[in-house]
């Protein structure tokens, strides 16, 4: 590998770290009544409510959503594991400097980023097409964005990566461009 393919991987690679002290993912619940604005955060092993988790179940209960409840959510518990033995196997990869470890690398980190994104769009649409027929107040069933906004009711709510979802992206975009370095220097 060239040397500059080595530092574009070994910075994606400790850009994954940053997952471990920042949120992936923000959705923020915009409303008159919340001036000051309620959101959640999603961490690769965490959610956590801004300002209490309590808050946004209790609304999200008027409308007949289930609970968001963290304990509940099975990768919470085993992603960070992924997301560390992709940090680590990058730093690998950037020390050997083989081809076919960066291919593997790199291959295998897209394919999980795609599948993360599918678990969380899905669980978005768990979240927002299994309500409650008894609710207090019906809504047809809906898609939170993954990205974007989506007015409902008296609430916009504004979904996009944090700090550390912009970080992974970036890691990707990083290790991309190393890849086509070496595609390029055959």
């Amino acid at each position: 590998m060239k040397k500059i393919s080595r530092i574009l991987v070994a910075i994606a690679s400790l850009l994954i770290g940053v997952i471990f002290f920042t949120p992936l993912w923000k959705i923020d619940l915009i409303a008159p009544q919340y001036p000051e604005g309620l959101s959640v955060l999603i961490w690769v092993n965490k959610v956590q409510g801004i300002p209490k988790l309590e808050i946004v179940n209790d609304l999200n209960h008027y409308i007949g959503m289930q609970p968001i409840d963290p304990n509940a959510i099975p990768e919470l518990k085993w992603f960070w594991i992924v997301f560390l033995a992709f940090l680590i196997f990058g730093l690998v990869v950037a020390a050997v400097g083989r081809k076919i470890l960066l291919y593997l690398w790199f291959g295998l980190y897209a394919l999980f980023g795609i599948y993360a994104l599918y678990v969380f769009w899905k669980w978005e649409y768990k979240y927002g097409h299994n309500l409650d027929p008894h609710a207090p107040l019906q809504v047809d069933p809906f898609q939170p964005p993954l990205v974007g906004v989506l007015k409902m009711m008296n609430f916009t709510v504004v979904a996009y990566p944090h700090v550390g979802g912009a970080a992974l992206i970036l890691a990707g975009i990083l290790g991309a461009v190393a890849v086509f370095l070496e595609i390029r220097n055959k």
